[in-house]
């Protein structure tokens, strides 16, 4: 085993501005030129220090011979104690092939973000996070992501280990299917918001599956953080009763969007911020493959979560992200702000959904999940119910609620639908809710606000009546909530328990 060590000066560096992303390019690293015997390995170390405001990414070129089996990189960083209020050091890393690092193009091979320390490819096999397939020669690149930099700098090691031999055979991918048996035309419960080992959590896909069907849920979609690594890791885990959909949760440093039903092995770049004009480009790509467009946690606080893209290219919201939060309060009333304005208008809506975005134990699958209402248990009509906005959320399976509005000469409109009026029609608006908490309160919102508050009765299960025109209230929807957390703080709901999306009234535009 041949080893050596080398070391990146600062100056030695270029900065590349690709038109995303600044990134910074540094010195490559290469190894023999004659590849040794099957079964050896060849061993080099890159030490460097990058400083407060380096680029988001990182290239580290690494010139790879041919006869390579295996390329394994493992990698550290200093993590300082630091004061509150002052950021310390994260890192995040990946890699592309030979193809080159282009934005949108070839060559991507992998990320684990700050899951791992090390990863390694083959064809035969990859770390999660990875995609398995030959090691060609040529440049690959491990890319640094630094998505924190602490005052003194960030001093990282990079390990890269090249095994040399017969690279194997690929295996051929096994995705999983469009369509599950169902119930034909019947409300589906789903949580299209999850990790597994393939990215930051710690369920295996096996684990996560089982979770869903505890859950009570019928459909699951698989999240990663920049990686289609799991889309072939479901092999019989699906089944009659349960509809795996294939996706991605692309992790920007301006927010976060869960890419829900995309084509299996489709993979969508994450390289670019809000000031880039990159999006709207890449919301097309997930559409292309069939998939949806939904920011995730846009309220959140944490550093790169908050939605900086704005909504003209979502085709959903998530509104309700993991057991209830104030940022989920936030984001509701958000979201409802964008309907009034399409609601007076006439624009397109964007409908509202929730999920668990449940990482490991004890992250509760399905808490909260999206209820849609769908012609059969298919790719297709998961996706055309969430996209029409016949869906509601709940916390879990034992919540359930029908909502709708009637008037006029015996017409009525479901949820996502519009009840199609005079503006002086009486409107009669129905809330049945099963499955409640003990003490929830129901609430009918318009465009004017909350308009009706009604108690349940203690078993959670109830109905409730309001009546409106369509000149009062451009559309309703409804709310079940728990007690207020904080009962002498007037004007404070208390936690959700479900949510649906509207049903509008009048004539329209």
């Amino acid at each position: 085993m041949c080893n050596d060590h080398t070391e990146h000066a600062m100056g030695r560096r270029a900065l590349l501005v690709t038109g995303a992303a600044a990134a910074l390019t540094l010195s490559s690293v290469s190894f023999a030129n004659a590849a040794p015997s099957s079964g050896e390995t060849e061993t080099k170390t890159v030490r460097g220090t990058l400083p407060t405001g380096s680029p988001d990414f990182v290239y580290l070129p690494v010139d790879v011979p041919r006869g390579v089996r295996e390329i394994r990189v493992a990698y550290s960083y200093q993590r300082p104690t630091m004061p509150a209020g002052t950021q310390g050091n994260a890192l995040d890393i990946g890699i592309f092939d030979e193809r080159g690092t282009k934005l949108g193009g070839d060559g991507f091979r992998g990320w684990s973000g700050g899951a791992r320390t090390e990863f390694f490819i083959r064809a035969d096999e990859a770390t999660p996070g990875y995609l398995p397939g030959p090691v060609r020669s040529g440049t690959w690149h491990i890319a640094l992501g630094p998505y924190t930099v602490a005052p003194e700098g960030l001093p990282y090691e990079v390990t890269i280990t090249l095994t040399y031999g017969s690279p194997g055979a690929t295996p051929r991918p096994v995705h999983p299917p469009e369509r599950a048996k169902g119930r034909g035309r019947a409300w589906y419960r789903g949580d299209c918001h999850l990790h597994s080992v393939h990215s930051d959590g710690r369920r295996t896909p096996a684990e996560i599956a089982a979770g869903a069907r505890a859950a009570g849920l019928d459909f699951i979609n698989s999240s990663e953080h920049n990686t289609s690594s799991a889309h072939t890791a479901w092999d019989g885990l699906w089944g009659d009763d349960l509809l795996i959909l294939t996706g991605e949760e692309i992790t920007t440093r301006n927010g976060h969007v869960v890419a829900v039903g995309m084509d299996p092995g489709t993979f969508v770049d994450w390289r670019y911020r809000a000031r880039d004009n990159r999006f709207g480009h890449y919301a097309r790509e997930v559409r292309r493959a069939g998939g949806l467009v939904v920011p995730a946690h846009p309220h959140a606080t944490c550093i790169g979560c908050n939605w900086k893209f704005g909504f003209n290219d979502a085709d959903a919201v998530e509104v309700w992200n993991g057991p209830f939060t104030p940022e989920d309060e936030v984001a509701l009333a958000s979201w409802d702000n964008t309907l009034v304005s399409s609601a007076r208008s006439g624009r397109p809506w964007t409908p509202a959904m929730g999920s668990s975005d449940a990482h490991r134990d004890p992250d509760p699958i399905g808490t909260p999940q999206t209820v849609v209402l769908a012609d059969e248990l298919s790719r297709e009509a998961i996706l055309a119910g969430i996209r029409a906005g016949r869906s509601y959320i709940a916390e879990s399976a034992a919540v359930s609620v029908t909502f709708g509005a009637s008037g006029g000469r015996g017409l009525h409109a479901g949820i996502g639908e519009r009840l199609k009026v005079a503006d002086d029609d009486p409107v009669t608006v129905r809330l049945e809710v099963t499955g409640a908490p003990a003490g929830s309160t129901a609430r009918i919102v318009t465009d004017q606000g909350t308009l009706h508050t009604a108690a349940l009765p203690q078993s959670g299960t109830g109905t409730v009546e309001w009546r409106t025109t369509a000149e009062y209230a451009t559309y309703v929807r409804a709310e079940v909530r728990r007690p207020p957390a904080s009962p002498g703080v007037p004007g404070v709901p208390g936690p959700f328990v479900a949510l649906t999306n509207p049903v509008f009234l009048g004539q329209g535009s």
